[in-house]
């Protein structure tokens, strides 16, 4: 497409034709993903102790009833962030992927999905150092027991606290020997729990500073074994984790999701450009993945990334698809209902990942297609716990259900 022709909007738009993912197994109806987002509406699963902190959560109805109401036929929903095991993380409202409990109630979530047509992957998560052992009960871990370089605080106060704390007071411990393969053994069981309740396929967060990307990022990866040091030892890691899924549920039900520009979560890398490079390299050998989606560069941390991506290097993806071959590429982050108009045509992506205007527009597929406003989301609401959990949730309306009031 010529950059002085006007990118075809609505339904004559290449989102709305079909792609297929998962190596030939499944087609998309349309381009147009429902991203991965933290919404924290989990409910807890009362301890045996009564006197210890609630420490797991579980999806139900309530989950399940907003994936069902963004669902569309032949269309595909990425879960929010889902932990792998009880060292992985324990935030307030958070699932998990390890207990029969957490497997039955994502079971209602898939089956809703299923139900209206849609195609729905779980995405699996670790947070390393960015969990806090006051919620875990457990000792919290990364690639090296490198503290954080700033003030953040945890989002929520320590049980029985008011006040939240910093996360470079808690450093984490670096991951053993044995830890490293307990790991990869917990993203593997979780991906089977995965199937077992019914989802299409996984996607593996090596993102947004969580462990994955942990271990990709030299800022926090020093180690001196043979997971550390160069780009090629700083991705084995996330390799192995890709590869043993792929092995224990197929590499084509495995996607994986990356921010090569991330800073969040205190990520820093000297040389960005060569290290995602390489884990798309790595990940290209493995062959036939579901999909790769990045997470686009964001321009008002742009000096906090351009020097360790290379000032004035091409922000596309043509560096990644010479190294993942016919692996579709999604991406999120810049989307909205002007911007997305001609990202495929142009061959920049194959699909477009939406997150917050997924919230407040459940209908957002139908709104595009047709050209109707999209709703405003409500900030404010988008994290729980709360004690009305339906608001800001599953309580916006489709554009047919606003023209009638």
């Amino acid at each position: 497409m010529s950059s002085l022709t006007p990118a075809p909007r609505g339904g004559s738009s290449a989102l709305f034709t079909p792609l297929t993912i998962a190596n030939g197994k499944t087609t998309l109806n349309h381009r147009i993903i429902m991203a991965p987002m933290t919404r924290n509406r989990g409910i807890p699963l009362p301890p045996s102790d009564p006197s210890t902190p609630t420490r797991i959560w579980i999806p139900d109805s309530l989950i399940a009833t907003y994936y069902s109401q963004r669902t569309t036929p032949g269309g595909l929903q990425i879960t929010e962030s889902t932990l792998i095991s009880p060292f992985a993380g324990a935030m307030p409202g958070v699932p998990g992927l390890w207990l029969p409990e957490q497997i039955e109630g994502w079971k209602l979530v898939t089956s809703a999905v299923h139900k209206k047509g849609g195609t729905i992957y779980a995405q699996l998560c670790h947070h390393g150092r960015v969990a806090l052992p006051h919620f875990t009960g457990l000792p919290t871990v990364s690639a090296s027991a490198t503290p954080w370089s700033t003030d953040e605080k945890y989002p929520y106060p320590p049980p029985g606290e008011s006040s939240r704390v910093m996360l470079k007071e808690f450093p984490p411990l670096e991951l053993s020997e044995e830890g490293l393969k307990s790991t990869i053994a917990d993203f593997v069981a979780a991906a089977k729990n995965a199937t077992e309740a019914g989802f299409d396929g996984v996607e593996l967060h090596a993102g947004n500073g969580y462990l994955l990307e942990q271990f990709l990022a030299s800022g926090v990866n020093k180690r001196t074994d043979e997971y550390g040091g160069s780009a090629e030892n700083r991705c084995r890691f996330v390799v192995e984790v890709v590869e043993e899924v792929g092995k224990a549920i197929g590499i084509e039900n495995v996607a994986v999701r990356m921010s090569p520009w991330g800073v969040y979560n205190d990520i820093q890398d000297d040389d960005r450009f060569e290290t995602w490079g390489t884990l798309c390299r790595g990940l290209g050998k493995l062959g036939g993945l579901s999909y790769v989606h990045f997470v686009e560069a964001r321009e008002d941390e742009k000096p906090l990334w351009e020097k360790s991506w290379g000032e004035g290097r091409e922000l596309g993806f043509e560096w990644s698809r010479e190294e993942l071959g016919s692996v579709p590429v999604f991406s999120a982050g810049v989307w909205n209902a002007d911007s997305v108009w001609g990202a495929v045509e142009t061959g920049k992506v194959d699909a477009c990942v939406f997150a917050r205007w997924f919230v407040s527009n459940l209908d957002l597929v139908e709104r595009l297609k047709l050209g109707k406003k999209l709703t405003m989301y409500n900030r404010a609401k988008f994290y729980g716990p709360t004690s009305k959990r339906e608001v800001g949730y599953t309580d916006y309306l489709t554009w047919e259900e606003s023209a009638e009031k």
